[in-house]
């Protein structure tokens, strides 16, 4: 029988090894098979498989071990499991590319984070896991091509806001049928923090609406504990649609608030929370996320947070920058809610990305030598004027957006005109609708040069069924004409990126609240190198 696999069992250079290859925790093995020393009670491999953070010599592989993943400890006790994995050229693994073996451990819930490298760029590859004689379900990835090299077209979508209780997630079904793809950008509230509700609101921001029944529940109350967080992501991976959405390519996921509690920014939740004991909650929330998506070792939480703002590029094609705009970000003013503008949205000293990330972000875009710069985030970046009716005389804004911080977006703004990056699109989540609008120097007056496009994309569930269009929105499109396109229906965006032009689909469910929704494409729009603003596909 094996020794329970510790740090005093393995080599100095076993652990260089291990630390190197497949990130911290889960330590390179020699001589027989960790994976061979256990047998479980059940299938360790009901939650899947999933990849993410590409690059062109690899990308991370994800599992985690789980046979009874709803219950306390999830059927695996306190021990440390050996797994293999092996990546290989083809679905059937008939050519192996990369093997070796890693070591899931109670610390971070038995999750297993596999850097893979030396792989070939820019191609397709096929990734599984074995642990006590069980093999995992088959997932698909994707190298990244090399840096400057020509690239002919990238694809990729964008999802988020998945309410578990509010519809199934038959857009994830649809969207892994989608051929090719790249990557996927996952905008954030990947889990919903709230307790188990036999009800919900017909419509979003509407408390004089229809309460109709949810049509799946949570399990348990609002999530506070490492143990609330990391089972409520397992009934939510436990969704098949959800597992062959992450098996079908790699994902690039950030966060938004509901992976920790509603609206928080920095160290304050909306409760008024002492600082430093949200700061507990915030921490196992962090940890749980960590464990819950297939990060680099980069991103594992410290005690100085987690960092999710990244670049990844895809050859001379585009580069991605993933920015975080909860953690850095200065409190909400007049409250974080939809209310009428109020003195606190100017102030200077306010911020979303943080001054590091800022800068980080600056010299990103600086550096840029791709036709395209996408920056995937959270929160609407657009001027949207929510007022619904003429007797409205102050704007209506959503100041948990980027209007509640307009001294910040003008930086941006700024920064944006200054630099001439006229190949800037923004891919947004959290209004759980779609929209298309162009944003400019000065976006409150929509003047100036136009210096990004916006495409936000709807929600997966989040907000039920809906319909083409919330009440009241006519007035709310007539009143900002930069904004061209508002949809109440769910679905995902699908983009194709070639040298030549920027192609945006908006796909969206009739139902969610039953499963076997109808796929249709709602809209289309291209944004054409060296020519800001959209134009009707």
């Amino acid at each position: 029988m094996l020794r329970k696999p510790t740090i005093a069992t393995l080599s100095r250079r076993q652990i260089a090894l291990g630390m190197g290859a497949v990130g911290l925790g889960l330590l390179a093995t020699r001589g027989q098979a960790l994976a061979q020393a256990v047998s479980f009670i059940d299938y360790p491999f009901s939650l899947g498989v999933a990849s993410g953070d590409p690059a062109p010599d690899g990308f991370v592989i994800w599992t985690r071990l789980a046979p009874r993943p709803l219950e306390p400890g999830y059927g695996m006790g306190m021990r440390a499991v050996g797994v293999a994995w092996e990546v290989g050229t083809d679905p059937s693994f008939r050519e192996i590319a990369a093997r070796g073996e890693a070591v899931a451990r109670p610390e971070l819930g038995h999750a297993v984070h596999v850097e893979v490298s030396g792989l070939q760029p820019d191609r397709p590859y096929w990734y599984r896991f074995i642990a006590g004689g069980e093999r995992s379900p088959v997932g698909r990835s994707k190298t990244t091509a090399t840096a400057g090299s020509a690239v002919a077209a990238v694809k990729f979508a964008v999802v988020g806001c998945q309410h578990y209780e509010s519809g199934f997630y038959d857009a994830y079904r649809h969207m892994s049928r989608e051929a090719d793809l790249d990557f996927v950008f996952h905008y954030g509230d990947y889990i919903y923090e709230g307790r188990r509700n036999p009800q919900t609101w017909s419509q979003s921001f509407d408390m004089a609406a229809e309460r109709i029944p949810t049509v799946r529940q949570h399990i348990g109350d609002e999530l506070f504990t490492l143990e609330d967080y990391r089972r409520r992501y397992a009934q939510t991976k436990l969704d098949v649609d959800q597992q062959v959405a992450h098996a079908a390519a790699p994902w690039i996921v950030t966060w938004d608030d509901h992976e920790v509690d509603n609206n928080w920014v920095q160290h304050i939740d909306e409760n008024g929370t002492p600082p430093e004991v949200f700061t507990m909650r915030r921490f196992a929330a962090f940890q749980a996320f960590y464990e819950a998506n297939p990060l680099r070792r980069a991103s594992m939480p410290t005690l100085n947070g987690l960092k999710l703002h990244r670049r990844i590029d895809f050859g001379n094609l585009l580069r991605v920058h993933a920015l975080d705009t909860r953690q850095y970000r200065s409190d909400q003013p007049c409250g974080d809610s939809v209310k009428p503008q109020c003195a606190g949205d100017d102030a200077p000293e306010a911020t979303v990305l943080g001054a590091q990330q800022e800068a980080w972000l600056n010299e990103g875009l600086d550096t840029s030598k791709a036709t395209f710069n996408l920056l995937a985030q959270q929160i609407m970046v657009m001027h949207l004027d929510r007022r619904e009716t003429a007797q409205e005389t102050t704007p209506v804004l959503n100041h948990d957006s980027w209007n509640g911080y307009r001294a910040a977006r003008a930086r941006l703004m700024q920064r944006l005109d200054q630099r001439g990056q006229r190949n800037v699109v923004i891919a947004t989540g959290d209004e759980h609708q779609n929209f298309a609008g162009d944003v400019f120097r000065n976006p409150e007056r929509s003047e100036g040069p136009i210096v990004a496009t916006e495409f936000v994309s709807t929600s997966i569930s989040s907000n039920g069924d809906g319909q083409d269009l919330r009440k009241g929105w006519d007035r709310i499109l007539a009143n900002n004409p930069h904004c061209k396109l508002a949809n109440n229906q769910r679905g995902y965006t699908l983009t194709t990126v070639t040298p030549k032009a920027w192609n945006t689909q908006f796909k969206v469910l009739d139902q969610v609240r039953k499963p076997g929704g109808t796929l249709s494409i709602r809209a289309s729009y291209v944004v054409e190198p060296g020519k800001p603003g959209w134009v009707a596909a």
